[in-house]
């Protein structure tokens, strides 16, 4: 693992037990600068990643709770008129932050949920006609609760394409779930967490991961897996989609302190970079990611 990395993944999995892999994915996917979905029942640590990441990455964090009567302005801001001044005074939202916590995103409105659109492509928000750029580096890190639970929205496709990410945690195995009950209380370690790195190391990792080497042969494997998903009549990946996973896999590679990226760094990301691009809207995600899988094993190595 990278040197600078590996104290980040030890802290993060003293907080969050048994999830090595999804830990890493995440920590991947915040040095591929994408954003992350944590999609699962509620009560299993969604929150306290996302927490235990913004702290551990020493990075400022804002949450916002999604709710169904929440607006659009109370996300970006809203302007305000200032009598004194005769003039109306920009008043910045949470979304102003390095890392926003969307908490429960799919419980508030599509039109609340589009707020988020420009920001987490562009990295900036318009309102009133003018443009204002957000902090770098700027991350939405948001939970969901499955489909099917009441009270919830299905997220656009629009939407869903611009996280780099979707991930489940699952339950705890029994040894981990042990050593919850009987260890201290999560919220109170994370009272205590260190952060880890800087804003400007996390920027300096970053581009030292988009430099990670990309081979020929390989940019070949990433255009037949997502040339497989458009076969046939499919709903394919997009090449925003293709872009991502190569991202991914550098990320992935960067992170295992390598400076090139194998085969094997594309198939380990490929269900989180895939599943929810390829699930039809409103579907679970297991349906995404079953067929994902099918696309690695359809596609073979170059």
């Amino acid at each position: 693992m990278h040197p600078r990395l590996a104290p980040v993944v030890a802290q993060l999995d003293r907080v969050i037990l048994g999830k090595n892999e999804a830990v890493r994915l995440c920590v991947a996917c915040l040095l591929a600068r994408g954003h992350l979905l944590i999609e699962d029942q509620p009560g299993v640590g969604k929150t306290t990643l996302a927490n235990a990441l913004s702290r551990t990455l020493g990075l400022e964090l804002r949450r916002v709770q999604f709710t169904s009567d929440l607006l659009p302005a109370d996300i970006v801001g809203t302007s305000i008129y200032d009598r004194e001044r005769a003039q109306f005074i920009f008043h910045p939202g949470p979304v102003f932050s390095q890392v926003v916590l969307a908490d429960e995103v799919n419980r508030a409105t599509p039109k609340t949920q589009s707020a988020l659109l420009e920001a987490m492509e562009e990295r900036q928000v318009t309102v009133d006609g003018r443009t204002h750029p957000l902090p770098a580096p700027f991350f939405v890190i948001a939970t969901q609760n499955p489909a099917w639970q009441i009270g919830t929205y299905p997220l656009p496709e629009s939407q869903l394409d611009r996280f780099l990410m979707r991930l489940e945690l699952g339950y705890p195995d029994r040894d981990a779930e042990r050593e919850m009950l009987a260890g201290p209380d999560r919220r109170g370690m994370m009272l205590g967490l260190e952060p880890m790195l800087r804003p400007e190391d996390l920027q300096d990792l970053q581009r030292q991961a988009c430099e990670v080497h990309v081979s020929a042969p390989l940019r070949e494997y990433l255009l037949d897996l997502v040339g497989f998903t458009r076969s046939g009549g499919n709903r394919g990946l997009s090449p925003r989609a293709g872009l991502a996973l190569q991202h991914a896999a550098q990320a992935w590679a960067f992170l295992a302190g390598r400076s090139h990226v194998e085969p094997e760094d594309v198939q380990t990301v490929a269900v989180a970079v895939m599943a929810h691009r390829l699930g039809m809207a409103g579907e679970l995600t297991v349906d995404g990611g079953a067929r994902a899988r099918d696309v690695l094993r359809s596609v073979p190595v170059r």
